[in-house]
């Protein structure tokens, strides 16, 4: 797969301190995209967060499938794969991790209307909302520099999220022309 970005403290602002065996965490995410062009968004409205679908692998699961299950708990939506868009890695020398994640985009094959997201994600007031392509990046684009810390996450850990996504979605975009 096609490597999308690599993000660093640097990409921050911050200066990278070296990295000595990180931990590391696989994730898949990625555009979930519905029949009539929207895309859905992940509000983190606590945080002023915006952001795409998706999380952390277990133990064992294939990028595919856990892309499937994250957008299922966090958007209600069966998806089918129509897309690899390639991988993103993230360098967060402050706390020695790495995190690699599997970019996918699912087209909405049914929509439940049932979330079943965290009691963290719930504590940050997380909600779905769909918008176009266009506008989900700029919702994302413009909460960077307005992100809030939450107990469970520090300003500088939601940057790499918000930048990640932001990246994300401007390859999606220059890959498919809908601008």
């Amino acid at each position: 797969m096609k490597l999308i970005c690599k993000i660093t403290d640097e990409d921050l602002g911050e200066n990278m301190s070296e990295m000595n065996e990180p931990r590391m965490r696989y994730g898949a995410r990625g555009i979930v995209i519905r029949n009539d062009g929207k895309i859905a968004i992940f509000n983190k409205s606590n945080k002023n967060e915006y952001k795409l679908p998706g999380g952390g692998m277990e133990d064992d699961e294939e990028p595919d499938d856990a892309f499937k299950r994250e957008v299922l708990e966090e958007t209600g939506c069966i998806v089918d794969i129509v897309d690899e868009l390639g991988t993103t890695e993230e360098y967060k020398s402050k706390d020695n991790f790495k995190q690699i994640s599997y970019v996918f985009v699912g087209k909405v094959k049914e929509d439940t209307k049932k979330l079943n997201i965290t009691k963290k994600e719930k504590d940050e007031g997380a909600i779905i909302i769909w918008e176009t392509p266009k506008k989900a990046l700029e919702l994302i684009t413009n909460c960077y520099n307005n992100l809030i810390a939450s107990s469970y996450d520090s300003v500088y850990f939601t940057k790499f999220v918000v930048l990640r996504d932001r990246k994300i979605l401007e390859y999606y975009l220059k890959e498919n022309d809908n601008e």
